[in-house]
């Protein structure tokens, strides 16, 4: 990372990423679940291939890009451009599990800072938030630089889905710690490549993955909400 971080904010990010936060993200796979019962995700290599390829092509050029302008907006104080980038987050979910997901998310972070009493330059979008906007938010709250903000973005998303992974699959700890060291390194890459999208170029490419959280809702028996 470029953009240095005051050590007090390095702990808030700390304390934004952690799974400790009461946010309810250990509920969700993200159409993991599904993954494994479809046989698609059966070992570790299959674990970490298939969260690489997420990161790739849908966090990063989805998620990871309107989360920095959605900082933006709120660092311009622009409210047109916040509620803008927040519906077409939310518009980008192609299953109604993984829209509720999102809106559980952000609901629940935004909770947690009006309960905290942090008020962020901009309200939370009319209707429904996703987690980005409550994730920018908290981060212009504790005075988080964007690009770590980006980078512990992308950290709480793979770290849960080892763990959901570490359950389904199943792995040994041994083994989700290795595909953690994987990808780990792969995080700021993928930050510089979301801030260098252009608008037009946001978007997630992963039919299978909307076909599976579609399974997902349905599934007989499952350890994950849908």
């Amino acid at each position: 990372m470029q953009t240095p971080i005051e050590p007090v904010a390095l702990m808030r990010l700390m304390r934004l990423v952690s799974p400790a936060l009461p946010l309810g993200a250990f509920a969700y796979s993200q159409g993991l679940e599904s993954a494994v019962d479809a046989g698609w995700v059966n070992d570790a290599d299959a674990t970490r291939d298939w969260l690489d390829g997420l990161l790739a092509h849908a966090v990063t050029p989805l998620d990871l890009a309107i989360l920095a302008r959605l900082c933006d907006a709120l660092a311009r104080r622009d409210a047109e451009a916040f509620e803008h980038w927040n519906a077409r987050l939310l518009a980008a979910r192609e299953t109604a599990e993984l829209r509720a997901e999102d809106v559980h998310l952000g609901g629940a972070l935004w909770r947690l800072l009006e309960g905290l009493h942090l008020a962020p330059p901009l309200p939370r979008p009319a209707g429904d938030s996703s987690f980005a906007a409550a994730f920018a938010a908290a981060g212009v709250v504790w005075g988080i630089p964007r690009e770590p903000l980006l980078a512990g973005y992308a950290w709480c998303w793979l770290e849960n889905q080892v763990s959901a992974a570490t359950k389904l699959v199943p792995l040994g700890q041994t083994a989700a710690q290795r595909i953690i060291e994987a990808l780990l390194p792969t995080l700021p890459g993928h930050v510089e490549t979301a801030l260098a999208l252009d608008d037009d170029d946001i978007a997630a490419g992963l039919p299978g993955l909307a076909w599976l959280s579609a399974q997902h809702e349905t599934q007989y028996s499952r350890l994950f909400r849908s």
